[in-house]
């Protein structure tokens, strides 16, 4: 391995072994944070005026005075549909515009009519069944649902709102000049301007200096949560899925860095910032979306953390059933005071409200559900050749072979090295034959080469992200000097889309995939691994402003590109690191650079979780670590993990040992590949799952509480989830376990318990609490809840593609009212031919001892011809003699063998095609 070519981080990460802090801040090294920190809780000065409130359809506006500077902010309270409200703060007269985010968003959201009432010292905004009251003084928002006080903004008094304002001069310096000093000069400085801190103008860290032309420009605002017990959310963290108390220690911080072989369980910032929170307890769920894309620290309160001097006032809070709830404080460098507040009251409720804003994850090609092979670097044309032959010499399934930067020509993106990969379009040939897909990276760096095209056009056109000088800025990344194309300008968007159209990069073709990283933006050279903070964007907007969106914004131009090469034909499959609220809509995303040991997959879990709550649903891991080399039993118990995770991709370092499953000793070769089988199985179910995501915004992972939300014991488990509302996962997490426990979660926080199935024998499992389970080197305790109905496919092939016809298997878990129900979505598995009305989405019934399938939207239509080859009964007291098929449209009933296996009871080829409306009648 060349070690320049690594370039200057990647020399550290070699020679380190391990994430220097030194190498990013804390929050007492960042002016603003500390700054904002330092406001008491309280004694807020802001105040609403009354008298400037008006009154429109959907919503309000007021002035907010801040009592010491006497500077004034204009408030917008709207009303949303689905029991939300959007609050907008800004200077009223600003020096300078104020940046707003305008990308997250999936559109205009909607608004819902409002009444308002204005009372003593007060405005009540009534929306729906839901209202905001404003106080005047000192400024506050409650928010409730229904009769419930679930949100209060500013609850804790710890606003701050750093106006615009010009650089004061030295007194001292003023006099040199032969002038007066000011009157204002001579006089005590407003306590908000912090003008005096040693950072507030301008800025060191380590040897980057930020030139802060705007000077302090700093947000901040509380969030109080009066009924809740456990705060989550905020990803990206690795760390534990409800939020830790914060105070005394580092804030949670949200600015998308390249961080190597991260720490586990702290607040440290990662590659994707999604600033949304939530708020459970019995009462309900609640959340809070904080939309800015500045860097962003959020301190974490509750009942356990060191209590302040406000925890004996908050009785103000009516409803609040703590004496200190649990808070939020969101502190952000610059931009507006912009949230939404979700209202619940459930959990899917608010998870759903956050996707009606942000949007969803668009139903991907099937293909991309399989199992993804990638390395840094498979070596040429040869190796990916071997590679995907071994595949199939060891009956190991897999759909997708990745190429990292060592493909290209010389880490120029759009290009192929001619000597390792001289024959492109064969090789993706080879694959797409055998049912199979290239994937390959192309990061935003753009190596500063007068030979490249692509580096020429940008300076030519003024495409690159400038220097506080205006000048083309230049970081060091992979290629060494590297600039940046600059994606919030929308010329540079549609010309990085253009070079993705087959006319252009001709060596690919419309089925190789795309890997977006670096996209943070990864500067090896730059304060924090990123860029600096005073380079300007299009638009005049300083990186600052920004930073979290920048990854945002490249997949937002990768995807435009990808749906253009197939004239919208097939839908896209991206991968990136970086993200921010909203990218759910053009990528999917993994946890980043972890490492070889258990800590990290057990984190792969938490942060999974805590990211799909947050929209992003396509999460998952790199299998096995990317960096350092996993003995056998790790590698297993990761590739089961991941087996029911998402995204499902096993990915490593350059510097690692070759790890491709069949290099492992043969036993673990075997439970590999008995676990990536496993995961082949279940197809059907991830597609409906990803599909009903789409139509509903609801996560595909999904914490305990989502569907026991008053079963306190799930609150603090992030080991164990569901997978729609229907399997319950408990990966083996541990090294060396034989046994492992498993929290069955109680109905509706009573010691009852649904019934769950044990998906390998049907063992069932009729009691709330934990059962230690017994567990071999192949056992993946997962378990079916009763009363669902799931679709499998368990002929199991070397590609999802070449499974799209084949039959399948129902399994039918029953309830204690021996009943059960589910979905089944089927189309091409590829097109958008679906949103046009081709497609299957089926209801499954199991009720008085009858099944039946039939359309949910009658109006769409799929011709497969996939057929039920096998229909799989749990629960049932007695074995039926036989069973009669009734299919809409033949005049004779078919009767069918019932043949009792273990614990189930099977029907054997009803042979029906899923397309038709059937029934299964059982006789005793």
């Amino acid at each position: 391995m060349q070690l320049w070519a690594l370039g200057l981080l990647g020399l550290l990460f070699t020679l380190t072994g391990g994430v220097d802090r030194n190498n990013f801040k804390t929050c007492d090294q960042s002016s603003f944070c500390r700054r904002c920190r330092k406001v008491e809780p309280g004694d807020t000065p802001y105040e609403v005026q009354l008298s400037t409130v008006k009154i429109f359809p959907d919503h309000v506006t007021a002035d907010i005075l801040n009592k010491i500077n006497q500077h004034i902010f204009t408030m917008k309270l709207t009303g949303l549909r689905g029991n939300k409200f959007h609050v907008e703060i800004d200077e009223k007269t600003p020096l300078k515009p104020r940046y707003r985010v305008t990308d997250a968003l999936r559109g205009i959201p909607r608004t819902e009519p409002i009444s308002v009432m204005k009372n003593e010292g007060e405005v009540v905004v009534e929306s729906g069944n839901n209202r905001a009251v404003i106080l005047s003084s000192p400024f506050r928002i409650d928010f409730f649902s229904g009769e419930n006080l679930v949100v209060s903004a500013n609850g804790k008094g710890l606003m701050k709102f750093e106006h615009l304002r010009k650089k004061p001069e030295p007194a001292a310096q003023i006099e040199e000049q032969g002038e007066a000093a000011p009157e204002e000069n001579n006089v005590e400085k407003p306590k908000d301007a912090d003008d005096d801190d040693p950072g507030a103008w301008e800025e060191n860290f380590k040897s980057h200096h930020d030139s802060k032309p705007k000077g302090p420009e700093a947000i901040a605002l509380d969030f109080t949560f009066p009924q809740a017990e456990v705060l989550f959310g905020i990803p990206e963290h690795a760390d534990s899925f409800a939020l830790k108390p914060t105070l005394g220690t580092e804030p949670y911080r949200l600015y998308n860095l390249d961080v190597f072989e991260y720490e586990l369980d702290n607040g440290m910032a990662l590659y994707g910032s999604i600033p949304v929170i939530y708020g459970h307890g019995e009462v309900g769920t609640a959340g809070v979306y904080w939309q800015n894309a500045a860097e962003t620290w959020v301190d974490v309160h509750n009942s356990h953390a060191k209590k302040d001097v406000m925890s004996s006032i908050v009785n103000f809070v009516s409803g609040s059933k703590q004496a200190d709830p649990p808070a939020a404080h969101f502190m952000s460098e610059s931009g507006i005071v912009d949230f939404f507040v979700l209202l619940g009251p459930s959990p899917l409720e608010a998870f759903t409200q956050y996707t009606d804003l942000t949007g969803v994850a668009p139903i991907p090609q099937a293909f991309t559900l399989g199992y993804h092979q990638s390395r840094w670097n498979y070596n040429d044309e040869a190796d990916v050749a071997a590679v995907h032959d071994k595949f199939d010499e060891h009956d190991i399934p897999f759909d997708t072979i990745w190429l990292d930067i060592e493909y290209t020509d010389a880490k120029k993106y759009f290009t192929w090295d001619a000597h390792k990969f001289p024959h492109p379009l064969e090789m993706i040939k080879n694959l797409t034959e055998r049912g199979r897909h290239l994937t390959i990276i192309i990061d935003p760096h753009i190596k500063r080469d007068g030979s490249y095209f692509f580096h020429n056009d940008c300076t030519d056109r003024g495409y690159y992200v400038k220097n506080k000088d205006e000048k083309d800025y230049e970081g060091w990344c992979w290629p060494g000097a590297a600039s940046y194309a600059d994606f919030f300008n929308p010329d540079v968007r549609k010309y990085y889309a253009d070079q993705f159209q087959l006319e252009n990069f001709q060596t690919t073709t419309a089925d190789v995939m795309l890997w977006n990283d670096m996209n943070e933006p990864s500067v090896f050279n730059g304060p924090e691994v990123t860029m600096l903070k005073d380079n300007i964007h299009y638009g005049g907007w300083e990186h600052r402003d920004v930073h979290n969106l920048y990854g945002h914004m490249h997949v937002m131009s990768s995807f435009e590109g990808l749906l253009r090469r197939s004239a919208g034909a097939q839908r896209p499959f991206i991968l990136s690191r970086a993200h921010f609220a909203g990218t759910q809509r053009y990528a999917a995303i993994w946890t980043g650079d972890n490492f070889a040991d258990w800590g990290h997959l057990q984190a792969s879990i938490k942060m999974c979780l805590s990211e799909s709550v947050a929209g992003m649903s396509f999460c998952g891991s790199d299998i096995g670590g990317f960096f350092g080399n996993p003995d056998p039993e790790l590698f297993e118990r990761w590739y089961q993990a991941g087996a029911f995770q998402p995204f499902y991709r096993a990915h490593s370092h350059i510097d690692t040992r070759r790890r491709e499953p069949w290099l492992m000793p043969e036993n673990t070769m075997l439970v590999i590949r008995d676990a990536i089988r496993r995961r082949y199985s279940y197809l059907p179910f991830w597609y409906t799952l990803f599909y009903e995501h789409e139509r509903t915004g609801r996560p595909i992972m999904r914490p305990l509480l989502t569907h026991y939300p008053l079963d306190k014991e799930t609150y603090s488990i992030d080991y164990e989830y569901l997978l729609g509302d229907k399997l319950l996962v408990r990966p083996v997490l541990q090294q060396g376990a034989t046994k492992v426990d498993v929290y069955f979660p109680a109905v509706d926080g009573k010691k009852e318990s649904d019934i769950w199935y044990d998906v390998d024998d049907f063992r069932k499992i009729t009691t709330a609490g934990f059962e230690t389970i017994s567990v071999n080197n192949y056992k993946i305790p997962v378990y079916q809840r009763g009363g669902t109905i799931i679709t499998k496919k368990e002929r199991v092939r070397r590609a999802v593609t070449l499974m799209y016809n084949d039959p399948v298997t129902l399994v039918v878990a029953l309830d204690k009212a021996k009943s059960a129900s589910g979905t089944l979505y089927v189309d091409d598995e590829k097109s958008y031919q679906y949103r046009n009305g081709k497609y299957l989405y089926l209801s499954l019934e199991f009720k008085d001892n009858v099944l039946t399938a039939k359309k949910i939207d009658e109006k769409a239509n799929y011709d497969t011809k996939s057929w039920v080859e096998r229909v799989v009964i749990v629960g049932l007291e007695h074995v039926p003699k036989s069973a009669t098929l009734n299919v809409s449209g033949e005049p004779q009933p078919v009767t069918l063998e019932v043949n009792k296996h273990g614990e189930s009871v099977i029907i054997r080829k009803p042979g029906v095609v899923l397309s038709r409306k059937w029934s299964i009648q059982l006789n005793y």
